[in-house]
């Protein structure tokens, strides 16, 4: 286990108490849940806002944050002998509390007479037995709990986790590291002959040998159009594109998230070549223009008309490139947002609301097709680490139904389109970090030239 300094949580909780005034809040950290059956568990991740509040990465405990007595309180029990028995000597709760400058610690027998009588904050709960846990412990209904939550509260955690502190933007640089390690062993690896599945197991390897794990399901597919493809069955052949949406989670629970489209043939096609450029020229345009104050709805539309702009040169679209993007026609090709929040969780905050993460009262969400996807769209803040991660993809059943429609006849052609039906699909990433003066891309630099991943 490893903490930042106790004056890292004790600066975090009295900044969310003067944000809230008055009150309790209360996180609920997470608890071990059954595999398939109670004993053998999924592994354990913690709250990531118990995280960043409260620092331990254990079950069991939860924490507390009274803005009406001005304390910190941890809330656990110490481990018996059984406990000591089947996973070692744990950290007393009096050496907890001084590891991350709490004031006191209660048994979690006493937590619900602490909550007796007050006015509590919570955040939205998304597992079902913290749901039942906080029904339990607040006196109220599943129904109640489930919209029960505090906004206040919700709106304050937003505010302060967005911006991430020098000491947060270090673990993030680790995780890319391992991330960097985890696509430095696949571009090697990458050949016909192999499956889905053993490049994702090397994901896996190179992580958990840098005392990390995977911070999200791994998309390591042949079958790019598919967006979040799951599924490694499929074998490696000459002439496909291997998508690689992959990233590590460090010990403190930080995430990275790259993505890179590799030839299984040592060399791009020259149709591969063709829309890899495009893609690669959108998000490098993309990095180009983050910068505090600029809108991200306002990059992602960037990148949907130089996609739009070069597909139209390719002979995959006509018209006006302002008209079509504004109608929507480039989503076809894009269909999805260009990106979103990182920190503790890979989207991060969206168990939070991902309207209030990504949008607010100056920029409300698109109900167009592929911008209604888009995750982030408000305007940047310095601190905000974001990902930046265009893509075209060639949809079968996407084309075949927009064709049948005669939807958007005037900016796409579809009788062009035929020899990309078998395409798949290309995305190219990066986590950038927003400041006054431009960008920073986050991390080692992980090849995405065409000249560095051709073998």
């Amino acid at each position: 286990m490893k903490l930042f300094d106790a004056s890292v949580y004790a600066a975090r909780r009295a900044n969310l108490m003067a944000a809230l005034g008055k009150g309790v809040a209360l996180f609920p950290g997470s608890v071990e849940q059954a595999f398939n059956y109670k004993s053998n568990t999924y592994p354990f991740r913690q709250d990531s806002s118990f995280l960043y509040y409260f620092g331990f990465s254990q079950p069991g405990l939860s924490g507390i944050i009274d803005a009406d007595s001005g304390k910190s309180i941890l809330v656990g029990n110490d481990a018996d002998i059984e406990d000591v028995v089947w996973m070692g000597p744990q950290p007393a709760m009096r050496d907890r509390i001084k590891q991350i400058g709490a004031d006191e610690f209660i048994p979690a027998e006493s937590l619900h007479g602490y909550m007796h009588g007050k006015s509590i904050h919570y955040l939205p709960p998304y597992h079902a037995d913290r749901i039942f846990y906080l029904a339990e412990l607040l006196n109220k209904s599943t129904e109640e709990i489930k919209s029960g939550h505090s906004m206040e509260l919700v709106r304050a955690v937003i505010k302060q986790r967005s911006h991430k502190a020098p000491e947060e933007i270090d673990q993030m640089e680790q995780a890319l590291y391992i991330t960097a390690a985890i696509h430095t062993q696949i571009r090697k690896s990458v050949a016909p002959g192999k499956y889905e599945a053993q490049i994702r197991g090397i994901a896996e390897g190179v992580a958990f040998a840098n005392q990390a794990r995977l911070a999200y399901q791994a998309i390591c597919t042949i079958q790019g159009q598919t967006l979040h493809n799951n599924d490694y069955h499929r074998l490696l052949k000459e002439g496909d594109m291997l998508l690689c949406d992959i990233g590590a989670e460090n010990i403190m629970g930080y995430a990275g998230d790259i993505t890179r489209s590799y030839p299984v043939s040592p060399t791009f096609s020259s149709m591969q070549a063709e829309i890899y450029d495009l893609v690669l020229k959108a998000e490098m345009k993309s990095i180009e223009a983050v910068k505090a104050g600029v809108r991200y709805l306002d990059i992602h539309l960037g990148a949907a008309r130089i996609i739009a702009e070069g597909l139209k040169q390719i002979g995959l679209m006509k018209g006006d490139v302002d008209e079509a993007v504004a109608a929507g026609a480039h989503a076809l090709f894009f269909p999805h947002g260009l990106g979103h929040m990182i920190g503790l969780d890979v989207h991060d905050l969206e168990n939070l609301g991902e309207n209030y993460v990504g949008y607010d009262d100056t920029v409300q969400r698109s109900q167009q097709f592929g911008t209604a996807y888009l995750r982030m769209a408000r305007a940047l803040e310095p601190g905000f680490v974001i990902t930046v991660e265009p893509g075209i993809y060639f949809i079968p059943e996407l084309i075949d139904m927009w064709q049948d429609e005669g939807k958007f006849k005037d900016f796409i052609c579809y009788d062009k389109l035929d020899p990309y039906r078998n395409f798949t699909g290309i995305r190219i990433e990066d986590n950038v970090l927003v400041t006054t003066d431009g960008p920073v891309i986050l991390g080692p630099p992980i090849p995405k030239m065409r000249s560095d991943i051709e073998r």
